[in-house]
């Protein structure tokens, strides 16, 4: 017998994804975040946006200013960072652009 567990959908993305490969901007549905990005191709980002909404106990990284809880020396993600193709992060990212490639983008709240 299984455990219909929300934590578990909403930290490893039951809660939808969605594929890009395009350099359009991308926003996650209404109420969700980007919690996982699976990258098809080899790939670099233009924006990849932070969510500091819950930055009191967990940190995350992106291409703008850096929040508090990612420590004294969190660098940002910068266009001339390429992840390659089968890598997947983890996060939560409210916002993204690609400059090349294509991804994965996994929902959770």
């Amino acid at each position: 017998m299984g455990i219909n567990s929300t934590e578990v959908s909403y930290g490893f993305g039951q809660l939808g994804s969605g594929f890009v490969a395009d350099t359009g901007a991308f926003t996650p549905p209404t109420g969700k975040v980007i919690i996982g990005i699976q990258f098809v191709a080899d790939s670099a980002f233009t924006t990849l946006t932070a969510d500091a909404t819950n930055a009191d106990d967990v940190a995350f990284t992106g291409t703008a200013t850096q929040v508090a809880q990612n420590g004294a020396n969190a660098d940002a993600i910068t266009s001339s960072i390429t992840f390659p193709a089968g890598m997947t992060v983890f996060g939560r990212w409210t916002a993204a652009t690609l400059s090349s490639g294509s991804v994965i983008y996994y929902f959770g709240k």
